[in-house]
């Protein structure tokens, strides 16, 4: 079995660059290649298992949809549609669409043997059970299809994710080839990058322009903080909004959110003080435009660590990360310089000794789980700093 975790996307032991089995223009647009539908089922998933336990739903998912060796397998000719938005699975004489999904909604693509498995997550809307309580839980369809093309299928879905990020990255004011996504050498599967960061900067959904109105020499009404070293997309973070000031009655505004441009001068990449004082520039201006990635205040990393005798390469002060090994497993997982650590597996850590989060950081694995946010950002959530308004 050959498989493709859509965040993971690994190829040789290193993180997939843009190449792949069709061209970047192409996928812009959208490539079909054909193939028989066997059928779809449903299974009940975590957001982000490890590696093994997807590649086992991949195959129960076939084992669910295939005909029992002797009967007759029913199958339907489609086409699949892949874009950088969207895959979907089109009726081959009719190109009316069976089924449609945004690309960042596929977690998980397994090509095995002639066989292709795509599994699309949907958060579900009934209530958890007990033994689901304080996990998210979310409905994996699986569609099951039949083409000796498949793993040329699953390499295209796979370059669709990295063709769209580069793209992003690129509309961002960042070079690509500059982003520190590259495993070192001879790294094997279990280190591959898992970065929350993608999850959100490949959403489109999540980029977006506000306008926010205001008074002349008035302020915008937001407490900026640095995102961190390590971060995918390098700029300011809002971390307080003034009650009552323009960007707070905007509502368009959370506590998280990116700020990436304003009046369309892009903000990637700047000192935080450049930032600041781009900021205060527009205090004269009535109307002004903010680029801005939406994200949660909390990020998780994720670090693939097979062995406990690995090292983990960052350094922890206080709970907060004050160092990371440029190309390291903590970096690909999406540790920052600057967070605080708020939790290591499922184990709040916010009042937890020194000692005791560097013995719950040096047992964890194969994988760490990490939930963190900027160190500023947790300051004044917490009240031990009072928020400097722009």
């Amino acid at each position: 079995m050959r498989a493709v975790d859509t965040w993971t996307v690994v190829s040789g032991g290193r993180f997939c660059d843009l190449s792949g089995p069709c061209e970047h223009e192409d996928l812009l647009d959208g490539v079909i290649f054909g193939a028989k539908y066997l059928g779809s089922t449903q299974l009940v998933s975590e957001r982000n298992p490890p590696p093994s336990t997807r590649m086992a739903q991949a195959q129960e998912a076939v084992d669910r949809v295939k005909a029992p060796d002797g009967e007759t397998q029913p199958m339907t000719e489609v086409d699949l549609f892949i874009s950088t938005k969207r895959v979907k699975v089109l009726m081959a004489d009719s190109q009316e669409a069976m089924m449609d999904h945004a690309l960042q909604t596929i977690s998980y693509i397994a090509d095995i043997g002639s066989v292709l498995v795509i599994m699309a997550r949907r958060r579900l809307t009934r209530r958890p059970t007990p033994e689901a309580q304080g996990r998210r839980l979310y409905k994996m369809i699986c569609h099951v299809f039949h083409s000796e093309d498949a793993q040329l299928i699953a390499q295209a879905i796979g370059q669709a994710f990295t063709v769209a990020y580069s793209q992003f990255l690129r509309e961002s004011g960042i070079d690509p080839s500059q982003v520190g996504t590259q495993q070192s050498p001879g790294a094997a599967g279990p280190g591959h990058l898992h970065n929350g960061d993608l999850d959100h900067f490949s959403n489109s959904d999540n980029c977006r322009e506000v306008v926010l109105e205001k008074r002349k020499g008035e302020g915008l009404g937001v407490a900026l903080v640095e995102s961190g070293w390590g971060s995918l997309l390098p700029t300011a973070v809002i971390a307080s909004l003034l009650l009552g000031g323009p960007a707070e009655r905007s509502g368009a505004l959370s506590i998280g959110d990116r700020l990436t441009a304003i009046n369309g001068t892009s903000l990637v990449g700047l000192p935080l003080a450049t930032v600041q004082a781009a900021v205060r520039e527009v205090k004269s201006q009535m109307l002004v435009t903010l680029s801005i990635v939406h994200c949660p205040p909390v990020t998780t990393a994720i670090i693939r660590r097979p062995h406990a005798r690995e090292q983990l390469g960052f350094c922890v002060e206080d709970g907060i990360i004050c160092s990371l090994l440029r190309g390291g497993i903590a970096e690909r997982g999406g540790v920052r310089v600057g967070h605080r650590i708020i939790e290591i597996n499922g184990h709040s850590v916010v009042a937890t000794p020194h000692a005791r989060v560097i013995e719950l950081l040096t047992e964890a694995h194969p994988e760490v789980h990490i939930k963190t946010m900027p160190a500023a950002t947790y300051r004044l959530l917490t009240g031990q700093e009072q928020p400097v308004y722009l």
